[in-house]
């Protein structure tokens, strides 16, 4: 007989982008850390920076390094103006990306803002064991997210795979 699939609580670092922002008026930054601890998931970290791609690349690249940090979500700076550096800043550092989470998170934007899905340049992957997302600043956004794609995907008990089940596969190897 198999052994039950318990909930194994990750531990998540939360980066805000948007220079335009102070934790105050982080909307984005507050939802997903309510929607991270109400799953039942700790929050290691949480940053503000502005949206400059050294800076981004500089604190996730501390968080990927740190064997504590489970899990990476960013918000903002995914767009397409000159400012949103947050993909440049991030993939470079992924030792695969997960391509079919961006094209995934399009699809469900679709249904609330239609065309403008289209400039969602959201991504994620993983590097050194740890999974990164890299969500839009909008709120709304990183509720879809969360809520419809990773929450799933970091409890274990989701089934038919989840990739909590595939960091523990990787963190043993």
């Amino acid at each position: 007989m198999s052994e039950p699939c318990v909930f194994i609580p990750l531990k998540i670092a939360v980066l805000t982008v948007p220079d335009t922002r102070s934790e105050a008026e982080d909307k984005s930054g507050h939802l997903l850390v309510e929607r991270i601890t109400a799953a039942g998931h700790g929050i290691h970290a949480r940053r503000i920076v502005k949206d400059d791609i050294y800076q981004i690349r500089a604190v996730v690249s501390q968080w990927i390094a740190d064997e504590a940090v489970n899990v990476i979500i960013t918000t903002g700076g995914t767009g397409v103006t000159g400012r949103d550096g947050t993909p440049e800043a991030v993939r470079p550092l992924l030792d695969k990306v997960i391509e079919g989470f961006g094209e995934l998170f399009r699809m469900l934007s679709w249904e609330d803002i239609r065309t403008s899905a289209l400039q969602s340049r959201c991504l994620s992957g993983v590097a050194n064991g740890c999974y990164v997302f890299c969500l839009p600043g909008s709120s709304g956004a990183c509720q879809t997210a969360w809520d419809r794609i990773i929450s799933a995907q970091l409890d274990r008990r989701h089934r038919p795979c989840n990739l909590a089940e595939l960091m523990l596969r990787l963190r043993e190897h």
